[in-house]
């Protein structure tokens, strides 16, 4: 049961494009943000509200403005680059602390390319 909140479907659909492009299931997704799965099921269905923290806290997981998960900016990510959707396709494939460890390493390099 959605809500008509044309907003809420907006932002439902935003943390749907980017999980999906971003190669994560709904389960890592949920577990990066400390939440049983359902309850990212039901953001992207637009059934659950989503808080100022977990916004903020997707924006970090997908790498995305805040602001365009919240409705601004262009509706679609950039995802014309198929090398993009091959990495996202073998990302989908790794084991949750192997992911997680890989999303560490390229914080790390972009930590290090931002200090160059």
């Amino acid at each position: 049961m959605t809500t008509g909140d044309p907003k809420r479907q907006i932002i439902a659909s935003r943390i749907r494009d980017a999980r999906r492009l971003a190669g994560l299931s709904q389960g890592q997704v949920a577990k990066m943000l400390g939440l049983h799965r359902p309850s990212v099921t039901e953001m992207e269905a637009g059934n659950r509200a989503v808080t100022a923290e977990e916004i903020s806290k997707l924006a970090e997981i997908f790498e995305v403005e805040v602001v365009w998960l919240l409705g601004g900016g262009s509706g679609q990510l950039e995802a014309h680059d198929d090398r993009l959707q091959l990495a996202a396709r073998e990302l989908q494939k790794l084991k949750t602390e192997d992911l997680s460890r890989l999303l560490s390493i390229l914080a790390s390099m972009q930590g290090q390319e931002k200090k160059s």
